[in-house]
């Protein structure tokens, strides 16, 4: 079985390196960029399995990259979870509507971090459920 491969767009860098050890304790393939344009060239050279989009981002934000990154053919299918501290009652509809998957809150719950990122790689994808603030949640009629 092949390594998956994820792709973090965090321009925190202390953010950066703690989902980075998360991630590596999954043993799975970790791409970084610390800015959209950077995310949006690796995703489109790398093809990764799944992205974790911060949407605070400097100059261009995360769901515009996650529009740009939607419209590639190529990685149309590429679940884009939003990394967000700021998950207040419309994000979550503004980041559906930019094509988001789910989304994670921050601060990380990293007892329960890889957890909600394994969802994304079950193989019955009707039954993915949506990551709400760290905790794996049925996802709403409406996203």
């Amino acid at each position: 079985m092949r390594k998956k491969t994820i792709l973090v767009i965090e321009d925190n860098e202390l953010n950066r390196k703690l989902v980075k050890a998360l991630l590596q304790r999954g043993a799975y393939n970790i791409l970084e960029a610390a800015d959209a344009e950077r995310g949006i060239d690796l995703a489109q050279e790398h093809k990764p399995d799944l992205i974790l989009m911060d949407i605070q981002l400097p100059g261009m934000d995360g769901l515009s990259a996650t529009r740009i990154i939607k419209e590639d053919l190529a990685l149309k299918e590429t679940p884009v979870v939003a990394l967000t501290s700021y998950a207040m009652e419309g994000d979550v509809e503004k980041a559906k509507k930019a094509g988001c998957t789910g989304y994670i809150s921050k601060p990380i719950n990293t007892r329960n971090f890889l957890d909600s990122i394994n969802i994304y790689f079950q193989e019955d994808q009707e039954t993915k459920s949506v990551v709400r603030t760290g905790a794996v949640q049925e996802p709403d009629s409406d996203c």
